[in-house]
């Protein structure tokens, strides 16, 4: 009997068909030889590298569940194969080593891979992880049949903690829905996206706005950042730029990122004088921030009565930093503010955030009061259940006790 048996999985995921990419003839059997004790677990085995990164997709033509690929023999190509998997495939990419090197495990969660294990490979990790795959699968054929997604959000003014909340809630998105997530950071002159997700980005927004004309879905693909949730990452310019986009050009932006991605989220920081563009077309679902103040309250209320006070379930209020017991106003006096009830409500933990902040870790990535109201945005704007399952934090000191599912290195701004 083994120990998973992946066509029986409860989330109704199968895990039918396996690459696996190794050199290392001994390696790749004792792998090989342990996916067999798997009922239902097809495997497929390549007996080196591709001889070029061009010829990926081809040999990727089979759809499979997993790709698992053996690192010792080429280590640097090996990354090289796993980013490049990564930025034209959905697919779950576990890797594996004999060597229990952090570092090497942190640099391949990065490029996209979301299993590092080490050998030799015990059945119960194996099973564990995937157990993950299957789920990973389940919830991306979820997310997957509400369509495309568009996702806004905008601060009532400045410092309400728009960038926190939208990377926060594009990093729950992508590990939530397992669908192809990507994070756009309008934030101009400077934005703060990527210093919150504790990312170096080599290119910007800057790059895709100054000559849109040739902006295509390769062309944007160049320029993304991968974050090691999984999330896709279009950071805002590190410098001042005194160039101003055109609408146009924003607009040639979010078409091409729709057309890419399953899920766009876009951080507009206050950024109002965008009202023109594609940005708050009404097939985006707006997430307006704001906190219990008198000029936020004020803020917020011109932005609904004046722009926004046709888009009904479209438009979701969140009120960041709430804390009931401090208000000056009570919940029907900011309703009759707001004009309307607030979908959500995240706590002041200032403690969790600054610690995240200050640790370049995401607020979802540990279970706090924050994080389980931004999963459960999350989670409802994919259309998953209420109710998600309890997740236990990352912890970087028991990464080779078991296989590394999730490691991040973002946070708050």
């Amino acid at each position: 009997m083994p120990i998973l048996d992946p066509n029986s999985d409860s989330s109704g995921a199968v895990i039918s068909s396996i690459a696996l990419i190794d050199p290392n003839d001994l390696c790749r059997k004792k792998v090989a030889g342990a996916l067999s004790g798997f009922q239902g677990a097809s495997v497929r085995e390549f007996f080196s590298y591709p001889a070029d990164l061009d010829d990926l997709p081809q040999m990727m033509e089979q759809r499979f569940d997993a790709i698992i690929i053996g690192l010792d023999d080429d280590p640097e190509y090996a990354f090289d194969i796993v980013e490049s998997i990564c930025s034209f495939s959905t697919t779950t990419v576990m890797v594996y080593s004999a060597e229990t090197n952090l570092d090497l495990a942190i640099r391949f969660m990065r490029a996209g891979a979301r299993e590092f294990l080490v050998l030799p490979l015990s059945r119960s990790d194996l099973a564990g992880a995937l157990a993950r795959v299957s789920i990973r699968r389940s919830s991306a054929s979820h997310g997957r049949r509400g369509g495309r997604k568009f996702f806004v959000f905008l601060g009532a003014k400045g410092g309400c903690g728009v960038t926190t909340i939208a990377s926060n809630f594009a990093v729950a998105l992508a590990q939530e829905s397992g669908a192809r997530t990507l994070l756009i950071d309008l934030g101009l002159p400077l934005g703060d996206v990527a210093i919150n997700l504790g990312m170096a980005a080599q290119y910007s927004t800057a790059n895709a706005l100054q000559d849109s004309s040739r902006l295509d879905g390769n062309f944007l693909r160049s320029l993304l950042a991968r974050h090691s949730s999984g999330l896709f990452v279009l950071a805002a310019p590190g410098e001042f730029s005194n160039a101003v986009p055109a609408d146009e050009a924003i607009d040639k932006l979010l078409s091409v990122a729709r057309q890419s991605f399953d899920y766009v989220v876009v951080d507009a920081g206050s950024r109002t004088d965008l009202r023109s563009s594609a940005l708050f077309e009404d097939s985006a679902s707006l997430y307006l921030i704001t906190q219990v103040g008198v000029s936020e309250l004020r803020n917020a209320n011109r932005l609904i009565t004046q722009y926004f006070s046709a888009r009904g379930r479209k438009l979701q209020i969140v009120l960041n930093r709430y804390t009931h017991q401090a208000l000056m106003f009570d919940d029907n006096q900011i309703t009759k503010a707001l004009t309307r009830p607030a979908q959500w409500k995240i706590p002041d933990d200032f403690a969790t955030a600054r610690r995240t902040q200050n640790t370049a870790t995401p607020v979802v990535m540990e279970d706090s009061p924050i994080a389980r109201v931004i999963r459960q945005m999350s989670r409802t704007a994919c259309g998953m259940p209420d109710k998600p399952e309890k997740k236990k934090g990352f912890s970087l000191f028991s990464l080779f006790a078991k296989p590394m599912s999730e490691a991040s290195a973002s946070g708050e701004g």
